[in-house]
Protein backbone atom coordinates (compact mmCIF):
# COMPACT_ATOMS: atom_id res chain seq x y z
CA UNK A 1 0.00 0.00 0.00
CA UNK A 2 1.61 3.14 -0.87
CA UNK A 3 2.54 5.30 1.67
CA UNK A 4 0.99 9.61 1.20
CA UNK A 5 2.41 12.29 3.63
CA UNK A 6 0.35 14.27 6.14
CA UNK A 7 0.14 16.98 4.07
CA UNK A 8 -1.63 14.75 1.17
CA UNK A 9 -3.84 13.18 3.17
CA UNK A 10 -5.48 16.82 4.84
CA UNK A 11 -5.58 17.99 1.08
CA UNK A 12 -7.40 14.93 0.10
CA UNK A 13 -9.69 14.71 3.54
CA UNK A 14 -10.95 18.71 2.65
CA UNK A 15 -12.02 17.21 -0.58
CA UNK A 16 -15.74 15.39 -0.50
CA UNK A 17 -15.23 13.05 -3.33
CA UNK A 18 -18.75 13.04 -4.66
CA UNK A 19 -19.38 16.79 -4.13
CA UNK A 20 -20.27 19.13 -6.68
CA UNK A 21 -18.74 22.13 -6.27
CA UNK A 22 -19.39 25.58 -7.59
CA UNK A 23 -16.10 27.34 -9.52
CA UNK A 24 -15.96 29.64 -6.37
CA UNK A 25 -15.31 27.02 -3.63
CA UNK A 26 -13.25 24.74 -6.13
CA UNK A 27 -10.41 27.17 -6.94
CA UNK A 28 -10.44 28.11 -3.02
CA UNK A 29 -10.13 24.70 -2.11
CA UNK A 30 -7.20 24.02 -4.86
CA UNK A 31 -5.92 26.83 -3.76
CA UNK A 32 -5.92 25.80 -0.32
CA UNK A 33 -4.59 22.04 -0.91
CA UNK A 34 -1.84 23.39 -3.38
CA UNK A 35 0.95 23.35 -0.31
CA UNK A 36 4.35 22.16 -2.23
CA UNK A 37 7.30 24.07 -1.88
CA UNK A 38 6.73 25.02 -5.74
CA UNK A 39 3.99 27.04 -7.75
CA UNK A 40 2.03 24.43 -9.12
CA UNK A 41 0.46 24.25 -12.11
CA UNK A 42 -3.60 24.61 -12.23
CA UNK A 43 -5.22 21.82 -14.62
CA UNK A 44 -8.29 21.58 -15.61
CA UNK A 45 -10.09 18.33 -16.59
CA UNK A 46 -13.08 17.99 -18.79
CA UNK A 47 -15.10 14.45 -19.70
CA UNK A 48 -16.96 15.28 -23.12
CA UNK A 49 -19.25 12.78 -24.37
CA UNK A 50 -17.56 12.15 -27.90
CA UNK A 51 -15.60 9.26 -29.36
CA UNK A 52 -12.05 11.14 -30.60
CA UNK A 53 -11.98 7.99 -33.07
CA UNK A 54 -14.80 9.18 -35.37
CA UNK A 55 -13.70 12.22 -37.39
CA UNK A 56 -16.93 14.53 -36.44
CA UNK A 57 -16.92 14.12 -33.03
CA UNK A 58 -13.07 15.41 -32.66
CA UNK A 59 -12.47 18.82 -30.49
CA UNK A 60 -9.57 20.55 -31.37
CA UNK A 61 -9.13 23.95 -30.71
CA UNK A 62 -7.46 27.07 -28.69
CA UNK A 63 -7.98 29.50 -25.85
CA UNK A 64 -6.68 32.31 -24.53
CA UNK A 65 -6.87 32.82 -21.72
CA UNK A 66 -7.39 36.11 -20.22
CA UNK A 67 -5.00 36.01 -17.56
CA UNK A 68 -2.23 33.97 -19.43
CA UNK A 69 -0.89 30.47 -17.93
CA UNK A 70 2.00 31.87 -15.64
CA UNK A 71 4.68 29.65 -17.96
CA UNK A 72 6.92 30.93 -20.33
CA UNK A 73 6.95 28.86 -23.37
CA UNK A 74 9.99 28.59 -25.80
CA UNK A 75 8.53 28.86 -29.16
CA UNK A 76 9.88 27.68 -32.74
CA UNK A 77 9.01 28.90 -36.30
CA UNK A 78 9.44 27.42 -38.89
CA UNK A 79 9.65 30.33 -41.87
CA UNK A 80 12.35 32.00 -44.53
CA UNK A 81 12.97 35.19 -45.46
CA UNK A 82 11.05 38.22 -43.79
CA UNK A 83 8.40 35.86 -41.76
CA UNK A 84 11.82 34.41 -40.13
CA UNK A 85 12.75 37.84 -39.61
CA UNK A 86 9.11 38.96 -38.05
CA UNK A 87 9.05 35.74 -36.30
CA UNK A 88 12.08 36.64 -34.55
CA UNK A 89 10.93 40.61 -34.37
CA UNK A 90 7.76 38.71 -32.01
CA UNK A 91 9.98 37.38 -29.56
CA UNK A 92 10.06 33.61 -31.07
CA UNK A 93 13.06 31.66 -29.24
CA UNK A 94 14.07 29.13 -32.42
CA UNK A 95 13.60 30.26 -35.72
CA UNK A 96 14.62 28.18 -39.68
CA UNK A 97 13.63 26.07 -42.16
CA UNK A 98 15.94 23.20 -43.57
CA UNK A 99 18.81 23.96 -40.18
CA UNK A 100 15.27 23.98 -38.04
CA UNK A 101 13.94 20.80 -39.69
CA UNK A 102 17.33 19.17 -39.24
CA UNK A 103 17.75 19.82 -35.74
CA UNK A 104 14.11 18.26 -34.69
CA UNK A 105 15.31 15.18 -36.65
CA UNK A 106 18.52 14.71 -34.69
CA UNK A 107 16.47 14.91 -31.44
CA UNK A 108 16.45 18.68 -30.50
CA UNK A 109 13.28 19.39 -29.66
CA UNK A 110 13.64 22.53 -27.79
CA UNK A 111 10.34 24.05 -27.51
CA UNK A 112 6.83 24.20 -26.46
CA UNK A 113 5.07 25.33 -29.54
CA UNK A 114 5.64 25.27 -32.85
CA UNK A 115 4.34 27.76 -35.83
CA UNK A 116 4.87 27.68 -39.60
CA UNK A 117 4.28 29.48 -42.23
CA UNK A 118 1.68 27.78 -44.82
CA UNK A 119 4.35 27.69 -47.97
CA UNK A 120 7.09 25.66 -45.15
CA UNK A 121 4.13 22.95 -44.32
CA UNK A 122 5.60 20.32 -46.84
CA UNK A 123 9.15 20.98 -45.45
CA UNK A 124 7.30 20.80 -41.72
CA UNK A 125 5.52 17.72 -42.63
CA UNK A 126 8.19 15.57 -42.76
CA UNK A 127 8.76 15.94 -38.76
CA UNK A 128 4.79 14.62 -37.93
CA UNK A 129 5.78 11.40 -36.35
CA UNK A 130 8.06 13.32 -34.64
CA UNK A 131 5.79 16.25 -34.23
CA UNK A 132 2.77 14.92 -33.86
CA UNK A 133 2.94 12.14 -30.69
CA UNK A 134 4.17 15.82 -28.74
CA UNK A 135 1.02 17.50 -29.87
CA UNK A 136 3.61 19.76 -31.54
CA UNK A 137 2.68 19.52 -34.95
CA UNK A 138 1.23 22.75 -36.93
CA UNK A 139 -2.16 23.16 -37.82
CA UNK A 140 -4.12 25.85 -39.43
CA UNK A 141 -7.29 25.14 -36.71
CA UNK A 142 -5.14 26.26 -33.77
CA UNK A 143 -3.75 29.18 -35.77
CA UNK A 144 -0.53 27.57 -35.67
CA UNK A 145 -0.30 27.54 -39.60
CA UNK A 146 -0.06 31.06 -40.63
CA UNK A 147 1.47 33.91 -42.54
CA UNK A 148 0.36 36.15 -39.45
CA UNK A 149 3.72 35.03 -37.62
CA UNK A 150 3.77 38.09 -35.85
CA UNK A 151 0.25 37.44 -34.18
CA UNK A 152 0.64 33.51 -33.60
CA UNK A 153 4.06 34.34 -31.55
CA UNK A 154 2.17 36.83 -29.28
CA UNK A 155 -0.37 34.48 -28.86
CA UNK A 156 1.73 31.69 -28.01
CA UNK A 157 3.66 33.46 -25.74
CA UNK A 158 0.55 35.63 -24.18
CA UNK A 159 -1.12 32.62 -22.92
CA UNK A 160 -2.90 30.37 -25.72
CA UNK A 161 -3.72 27.58 -24.81
CA UNK A 162 -4.20 24.36 -27.04
CA UNK A 163 -6.66 21.42 -26.30
CA UNK A 164 -7.82 17.98 -27.84
CA UNK A 165 -10.06 15.21 -27.20
CA UNK A 166 -8.28 12.13 -26.32
CA UNK A 167 -9.06 8.53 -26.55
CA UNK A 168 -11.80 8.55 -23.59
CA UNK A 169 -12.94 12.10 -24.56
CA UNK A 170 -10.93 13.90 -21.68
CA UNK A 171 -9.56 16.87 -22.83
CA UNK A 172 -7.01 18.76 -20.32
CA UNK A 173 -4.92 21.42 -19.80
CA UNK A 174 -3.32 24.24 -17.85
CA UNK A 175 -5.57 27.47 -16.43
CA UNK A 176 -2.74 29.12 -14.64
CA UNK A 177 -0.77 28.80 -11.57
CA UNK A 178 -1.88 28.27 -7.42
CA UNK A 179 -0.06 32.26 -6.82
CA UNK A 180 -2.80 33.09 -9.46
CA UNK A 181 -5.78 34.86 -7.49
CA UNK A 182 -8.88 33.28 -7.00
CA UNK A 183 -10.60 35.34 -9.66
CA UNK A 184 -8.32 35.05 -12.35
CA UNK A 185 -8.50 31.12 -12.22
CA UNK A 186 -11.85 31.42 -12.31
CA UNK A 187 -12.00 33.74 -15.61
CA UNK A 188 -9.22 31.59 -16.95
CA UNK A 189 -11.92 28.28 -16.34
CA UNK A 190 -14.29 29.68 -17.55
CA UNK A 191 -12.74 30.76 -20.43
CA UNK A 192 -11.41 27.30 -21.56
CA UNK A 193 -14.98 25.73 -21.04
CA UNK A 194 -16.48 28.77 -23.49
CA UNK A 195 -13.54 27.08 -25.83
CA UNK A 196 -14.32 23.74 -25.76
CA UNK A 197 -18.36 24.61 -26.10
CA UNK A 198 -17.73 26.39 -29.17
CA UNK A 199 -15.32 23.38 -30.21
CA UNK A 200 -18.35 21.37 -29.89
CA UNK A 201 -18.19 18.55 -33.25
CA UNK A 202 -20.97 18.20 -35.22
CA UNK A 203 -21.13 14.36 -34.53
CA UNK A 204 -21.68 14.93 -30.95
CA UNK A 205 -25.24 13.84 -29.47
CA UNK A 206 -26.71 14.18 -26.47
CA UNK A 207 -25.05 15.80 -23.48
CA UNK A 208 -21.90 17.10 -24.10
CA UNK A 209 -19.59 18.32 -21.15
CA UNK A 210 -20.03 14.90 -19.09
CA UNK A 211 -17.63 15.71 -15.93
CA UNK A 212 -15.10 18.40 -15.12
CA UNK A 213 -12.69 18.68 -12.46
CA UNK A 214 -9.59 20.89 -11.69
CA UNK A 215 -6.74 20.27 -9.51
CA UNK A 216 -2.98 21.44 -8.85
CA UNK A 217 -0.01 20.05 -9.33
CA UNK A 218 0.40 17.70 -6.39
CA UNK A 219 -3.73 18.16 -4.89
CA UNK A 220 -6.27 15.59 -5.27
CA UNK A 221 -9.21 16.57 -8.12
CA UNK A 222 -12.06 18.87 -6.93
CA UNK A 223 -15.44 17.64 -8.69
CA UNK A 224 -17.29 20.74 -10.26
CA UNK A 225 -20.88 21.56 -10.41
CA UNK A 226 -21.30 21.43 -14.46
CA UNK A 227 -24.92 23.26 -13.94
CA UNK A 228 -23.47 26.38 -12.38
CA UNK A 229 -19.95 26.42 -14.43
CA UNK A 230 -21.86 26.37 -18.30
CA UNK A 231 -24.00 29.19 -16.89
CA UNK A 232 -20.70 31.41 -15.63
CA UNK A 233 -18.78 30.40 -18.65
CA UNK A 234 -21.73 31.86 -20.97
CA UNK A 235 -22.48 34.63 -18.95
CA UNK A 236 -19.12 35.45 -17.78
CA UNK A 237 -20.51 35.88 -13.97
Amino acid sequence: MAHHGKRVVRARESVERTKLYRLEEAVKLVKTNASAKFDETVELALNLGVDPKHADQMVRGVVNLPNGTGRTLRVAVFARGAKADEAREAGADIVGAEDLVAQVQGGEINFDRCIATPDLMPLVGRLGKVLGPRGLMPNPKVGTVTMDVKAAVAASKGGAVEFRAEKAGIVQGSVGKASFGEDKLAENIKAFVEAVNRAKPPGAKGHYLLRAAVSSTMGPGVRLDLATLQTAAQTGA
